[in-house]
């Protein structure tokens, strides 16, 4: 990844399309390396990360990684989400954060010349047409790489750059692991990590 290093950069990440991305590719996201490749790229503004949060839960496997993120340059912002059952029965959550991300993106284009979107839902096409109409560029990093590809054709097409997650793994990836459908061997207990690795496990819907 090469940005221009005078640019205001902004790096907005919808955390559920990340994780089931990275997870479809077949690699964890160190999220301390994440947020250090972009600032050493650029003027980095603003590190977002966006996710939904069971409220009524005692305990959810993502506040770790949360809490990781609030405390080490991440702005972080949740929301309550729903929880139900799938046809297959398996416990699902859902937690729509498009737009909390929306807005934050278009308060803050004034003080940015870039935005970095990692997201694929096509809804966010019209965000990044109406931040680009603020004479912004914008970046959009998902994967067209998975099955089933993980980004909307149109947001694709509508950003001024689009870079695969396969190819920027490289620079942020904690280690290797089984891609999704394969399954994953089992393994023995391992010292803690610096970010939590599987804070969504299969309670997240690859998004649309």
């Amino acid at each position: 990844m090469h940005f221009d290093p005078q640019e205001r950069l902004g790096l907005f990440i919808d955390g559920a399309h990340l994780y089931a991305a990275s997870r479809n590719l077949g690699f964890e996201v160190d999220y301390k390396n994440l947020l250090g490749v972009f600032r050493r790229q650029a003027r980095l503004v603003r590190a977002a990360y966006y996710t939904a949060l069971l409220e009524n839960e005692e305990y959810s496997p993502l506040r770790p990684l949360v809490d990781w993120l609030g405390y080490n340059g991440y702005s972080v912002v949740t929301k309550p989400a729903r929880e139900f059952t799938d046809a297959a029965g398996r416990r699902r959550v859902r937690g729509n954060i498009e737009v909390e991300l929306a807005v934050d993106i278009l308060m803050l284009a004034p003080r940015l010349d870039h935005v970095v979107l990692v997201a694929g839902d096509g809804d966010l096409r019209r965000l990044v047409e109406a931040v680009q109409q603020q004479g912004l560029r914008v970046t959009v990093m998902s994967t067209i790489r998975s099955q089933p590809q993980m980004i909307a054709d149109e947001l694709r097409r509508q950003a001024d750059q689009f870079i695969d997650l396969m190819d920027a793994a490289p620079d942020f990836t904690r280690r290797q692991v089984e891609p999704r459908p394969r399954p994953v061997p089992a393994r023995a207990p391992q010292a803690a990590r610096p970010t939590p690795a599987e804070p969504f496990r299969d309670s997240v819907d690859i998004p649309e």
